[in-house]
């Protein structure tokens, strides 16, 4: 049976908030969004906005963590290598949200930053993963069995973001380009 209430109503307004800022960071960039537009983009005043998340950057931090589920079940059939390098090329048509992401990832260095607690945790869930994607393509004779999986996976991160960056500064090739043919200097 389906929740019903105010609880019910205030986890699909949040839902519903989300979705509208994940479409007008997308466009606009988190940096020429506000509140006030988000707000007006469901319905609310600032305030009312602004009460189903605390404050303005535990709302952005939503978005990221929205972002990465939505990313998720876009990709979902990939193999973890291959579905980072989808989600990369989707990227580029959210230049937004990758602003967000690394504003906030040079930022949450802090751990006072709100975000601080999501990166700890994303970075430390998507190494795991990686380095077993990495195992399975070791596995499969794909990448040199030699190669220390942990570090791939680290390496991979590092290169993801960094490139997703650069993008961000009239980069000539493709970030998900450059991380393919990483990838392919791998195989043994």
């Amino acid at each position: 049976m389906a929740s019903r209430g105010p609880y019910a109503k205030g986890v699909a307004k949040r839902e519903e908030i989300l979705r509208a800022a994940l479409e007008v960071i997308a466009r606009h960039g988190y940096r020429n969004t506000s509140t006030r537009e988000l707000a007006a983009a469901v319905g609310l005043s600032e305030a009312g906005l602004l009460h189903y998340f605390g404050s303005k950057e535990k709302l952005f931090v939503a978005v990221l963590r929205a972002r990465d589920e939505a990313d998720v079940e876009r990709f979902e059939q990939s193999e973890l290598i291959g579905k980072l390098i989808a989600i990369i090329r989707h990227n580029r048509d959210v230049p937004g949200l990758v602003q967000l992401y690394s504003t906030f990832s040079a930022e949450a260095g802090d751990p006072q930053h709100p975000a601080h607690d999501y990166f700890v945790d994303r970075y430390a869930r998507l190494r795991e993963s990686l380095a077993e994607s990495v195992q399975a393509r070791q596995a499969a004779g794909t990448i040199n069995p030699s190669a220390d999986p942990g570090t791939i996976a680290t390496l991979v991160i590092a290169l993801s973001d960094g490139l997703q960056i650069q993008s961000q500064f009239d980069l000539n090739a493709e970030p998900a380009d450059l991380l393919d043919d990483l990838i392919q200097l791998l195989h043994p």
